[in-house]
């Protein structure tokens, strides 16, 4: 297996955001199964409020809570995902920021973090400190919402992944495959980006993603002051976790 490099996919921003586009990602049911969940457990109504996304990526999903929240607002590690997401989302405020340690000096009535996007903490002190700082950005009576990645009961090892899809006049190819290395899982990724203008490029990326336990994730919440609940649903293959803050509106 290659050594890692260090997942380009997420400094080419402009490849991802084509191919999950291109593959069908419904980051608008997604995004409205997210508001339902709010809706249902936040002190305030969504219009009345404001929604944090963490690790929001090229913004696709901060695209479909736009409008429906009073103030939206992204923030993410990398800064060519950033310029992507505010290329389609101007006038949303974006940070470059880890989501163990980022700050932005306000609260928001939600918080988001998806895409499994907590599965790159290596450890479980790491979850703890993420899961501290999210809800540190929730208002009371707030409500945080993360989409975790695989426990290890779920994982499957030898996973493998094949997509090939159309963006204008470019055509990505993305195999991947998947194993189990300890407490983790390991994805490496080759893609394959044809271009008319420019040619064909091929890199790979692998990814290293923590399996942690459903109870890693329950106490991290409840060592943050929270109080969650797993959700599953057909969306979210490894389900959601949603908590509340205590405290708003009676």
């Amino acid at each position: 297996m290659p050594a890692s490099t260090d997942t380009l996919i997420y400094r080419r921003a402009d490849v991802y955001h084509d191919f999950y586009h291109g593959r069908g990602k419904d980051y608008r049911a997604e995004a409205a199964v997210v508001r339902e969940l709010v809706e249902q457990r936040a002190a305030v109504a969504p219009a009345d409020g404001s929604l944090l996304d963490v690790a929001c990526g090229t913004g696709s999903h901060l695209a479909e809570h736009d409008g429906f929240f009073g103030h939206v607002a992204g923030v993410d590690l990398s800064a060519e995902m950033l310029a992507v997401a505010a290329r389609g989302n101007p006038g949303i405020p974006l940070t470059e920021g880890d989501m163990r340690d980022f700050r932005l000096g306000r609260t928001f009535s939600a918080v988001t973090c998806m895409f499994s996007s907590v599965g790159y903490l290596e450890t479980a002190a790491d979850l703890d400190a993420a899961v501290a700082n999210l809800a540190g950005h929730l208002e009371p009576g707030g409500v945080l919402v993360v989409e975790p990645w695989w426990c290890p009961e779920s994982f499957v090892p030898g996973w493998v992944g094949a997509d090939v899809v159309r963006s204008g006049e470019r055509t990505i190819s993305r195999v991947s495959h998947t194993v189990r290395a300890g407490r983790t899982s390991r994805m490496e990724v080759h893609y394959t980006v044809a271009d008319p203008r420019t040619g064909i490029e091929h890199f790979t990326d692998t990814h290293v993603m923590s399996l942690f336990e459903r109870t890693e994730y329950r106490d991290a919440f409840l060592r943050a002051g929270l109080e969650p609940t797993y959700v599953a649903h057909e969306l979210y293959g490894p389900g959601l976790f949603v908590a509340t803050r205590p405290g708003g509106a009676a």
